[in-house]
């Protein structure tokens, strides 16, 4: 009864009625209400000393006829009325088995967590940072471990009030990296307000940035800000070992991507 009531509010402000988007919605759900999503954790490396120092959780649904890829999944999740309740369960899952990995692997106990979270939930009303300082403290989690990774960009209109609500977050330990950096506009107004403490590069500016002059810029540009605002630069999405050299001498902090290491359910 709950998902139908959740599907006809969603849908009436959508002013849906079809059957594909229905059994979407359903499958959905039936996700969230059963925990049933694959935490992977794929590793963040120092690229001076080539040592891990933390993971991005990624969290994967099954594959179905509804939802084929995790593209497909987390493109119609944006459509919906349930992204705090999935962004919810994916911290919490992170969470929980990271302290899993770490009990497996003891030496990794103070390695930095990255969390994907979409702004909108941080300053949702019935988001409670609490909940998560709670959770963390139940399984001897620093939240100076925990990135705060913010994905949406666009999502954020209100910087003054935004900033306020960060400061909050970081004086509670945790801190704050922004995806995609250099991907446009945005994102580069979003820098500059929220002084993060990781700009993540954008995978489409790393793919061949060993031979492409103008990419070869803008890092450096985005490089040199870190530089001056104290920030370390996270480049991801490093796929060719030319493009790893590259970003070494140019003074890149941290790296990932499948040329370094792939996701997996398990620490490495």
């Amino acid at each position: 009864m709950n998902n139908l009531l959740s599907y006809f509010n969603y849908a009436k402000s959508k002013k849906l009625a079809r059957t594909d988007d229905f059994m979407k919605f359903m499958e959905l759900k039936r996700i969230i209400k059963t925990n049933a999503l694959t935490t992977f954790y794929q590793p963040i490396f120092d690229l001076f000393t080539n040592n891990i120092i933390g993971y991005e959780a990624l969290n994967r649904p099954p594959m179905s006829k509804q939802f084929p890829t995790t593209e497909n999944f987390y493109s119609y999740i944006g459509q919906t009325n349930q992204v705090f309740q999935l962004e919810l369960l994916s911290r919490n899952l992170a969470i929980q088995k990271f302290h899993s990995e770490v009990k497996k692997h003891p030496h990794q106990k103070d390695h930095l967590l990255f969390i994907n979270i979409h702004p909108n939930v941080l300053v949702d009303s019935k988001y409670r940072s609490g909940e998560t300082l709670e959770l963390l403290q139940k399984y001897q989690i620093s939240p100076k471990q925990v990135v705060f990774e913010l994905t949406e960009r666009t999502a954020v209109t209100d910087f003054p009030m935004f900033e306020r609500i960060l400061s909050n977050y970081r004086s509670q330990g945790f801190r704050i990296a922004i995806d995609d950096a250099g991907s446009g506009f945005n994102s580069l107004k979003t820098l500059v307000h929220l002084k993060p403490e990781f700009i993540k590069l954008d995978r489409t500016l790393i793919d061949n940035i060993h031979c492409n002059a103008s990419q070869q810029q803008l890092i450096h540009l985005l490089v040199e800000f870190a530089l001056e605002s104290s920030t370390t630069v996270l480049a991801e999405g490093i796929e060719k070992m030319e493009d790893l050299q590259f970003l070494k001498e140019k003074g890149v902090h941290l790296g990932q991507g499948y040329g370094l290491a792939m996701p997996s359910p398990q620490f490495q």
